[in-house]
């Protein structure tokens, strides 16, 4: 299994024949709006996506999707869309995003209803977990999507948590089904007003306690409600001594994983 991080949450994971690349956007630098009000109101993102993207790109061959609905651009925006469109490449996703993605012309395969439940998934199978994009009022107004667990023979068990805050609920599902390999967003993001709605230092330090192989930390330093650095989080984990479990992947870095 390779993964290959490209911006924020946008990454490719190649399982076999497949590659399959998850919560695209592929807005050039500072063609989205900003996330907060106040401050410096920096447009999004904030970087470029690295010189090998477009090669990478190209190779794909299924996207997969954690959350896209109340503006969530950050994970599929309008130029993934159009990519997505011109390719008809297949758009895996959950019952409730399916409808929202075929009106915008998207080659969509929904999972089946029952999607917490192991089903089919590229010789494989896949489950969901529920995620808890933000706590109180902030989370009433956010769309909270959902985790996937990956499973195919000969490859390392993939978590791919969506964007979510460490809840009781995610850690039981770590503890039980043990993947070997987590990714998680890191960033902190937080809105002007609130508290953190993913992961931030903290959190990833806690859940990488709790996994039993390794945690891959991304959405950092491409949005302008992510205070998290990579520095931060390297700093961090040495201190905590887990620095040899957490990968903290720049822009365009290729991980490999063996079962």
């Amino acid at each position: 299994m390779r993964i290959q991080q490209l911006r924020n949450a946008t990454i490719i994971v190649e399982i076999g024949v497949h590659r399959i690349l998850v919560d695209p956007m592929l807005a050039p630098k500072h063609a989205l709006p900003p996330l907060r009000l106040s401050g410096a109101r920096q447009r999004n993102p904030l970087i470029a996506l690295p010189d090998v993207a477009e090669s990478a790109l190209e190779s794909a061959t299924h996207c997969l999707i954690t959350h896209c609905q109340r503006g969530h651009f950050d994970h599929l925006d309008s130029a993934a869309k159009r990519w997505l469109r011109e390719r008809k490449i297949p758009v895996i996703c959950t019952p409730h995003d399916a409808a929202h993605l075929s009106e915008r012309g998207l080659n969509v395969q929904p999972l089946h209803q029952d999607h917490e439940q192991p089903g089919p998934f590229l010789g494989g199978t896949i489950r969901t977990v529920r995620c808890t994009h933000g706590r109180g009022l902030i989370g009433k107004l956010m769309e909270h999507g959902v985790g996937y667990l990956i499973e195919s023979p000969g490859e390392p068990a993939l978590y791919l948590s969506g964007d979510t805050v460490l809840t009781p609920t995610i850690r039981e599902f770590v503890a039980r089904h043990r993947p070997q390999i987590c990714v998680v967003p890191a960033g902190g993001a937080r809105f002007d007003l609130g508290g953190e709605i993913i992961m931030g230092v903290e959190d990833v330090l806690d859940l990488t306690r709790l996994a039993p192989g390794i945690v891959v930390a991304n959405h950092l330093e491409a949005l302008s409600h992510c205070p998290v650095t990579r520095d931060d989080l390297r700093r961090a984990a040495k201190k905590a001594g887990v620095e040899s479990r957490l990968c903290i992947p720049t822009d365009g870095e290729i991980l490999e994983f063996g079962q």
